[in-house]
């Protein structure tokens, strides 16, 4: 006689389901909140590193030259000195190591080409974390900017 096939319990297949897409959602809402963060900050640094360099070029230009005679294109000058101490001065004003704590910074002077470039590095505390992800990243940023002297 043939056996008659009994059905099978399937209860508790769509609890196993629930918690899978549950931990995707997790995983995908820390993914969102961390890129977030990691944006914003890259934005804060690309800002600092852009006024960085504006008083980077308006301080290395500066000399007494320039308030007495007047400075045109062959005698401009851009001293790396000054340049390094405008850049310093303006993190220091605009709380940038307060601000963002374990801030690297980097300064180029071009003299050839009279050009300030600020590379800004910063550590990145994520505010959530997925397992098996680095706890904290490193964020950075440029900004350059060119003396040349008005027409």
């Amino acid at each position: 006689m043939a056996e008659l096939a009994r059905p099978r319990d399937e209860r508790g297949s769509t609890t196993v389901l629930i918690i899978g897409f549950a931990v995707v959602l997790l995983m995908l809402v820390a993914v969102v909140v961390d890129a977030s963060a990691a944006y914003l900050r890259r934005q804060a640094l690309d800002n600092l590193a852009d006024g960085a360099a504006l008083a980077g070029a308006d301080a290395g230009a500066s000399g007494e030259d320039i308030y007495t005679a007047g400075v045109d294109e062959e005698r401009l000058q851009l001293f790396a000195d000054s340049a390094r101490a405008g850049v310093d001065d303006y993190l220091n004003r605009s709380g940038a190591y307060a601000d963002h704590p374990g801030l690297r910074v980097a300064v180029s002077v071009d003299p050839g080409t009279r050009s300030v470039t600020v590379r800004l590095r910063a550590p990145l505390e994520l505010p959530l974390s997925i397992p098996g992800s680095p706890e904290r990243a490193t964020i950075g940023a440029t900004g350059s900017a060119i003396v040349s002297p008005e027409r």
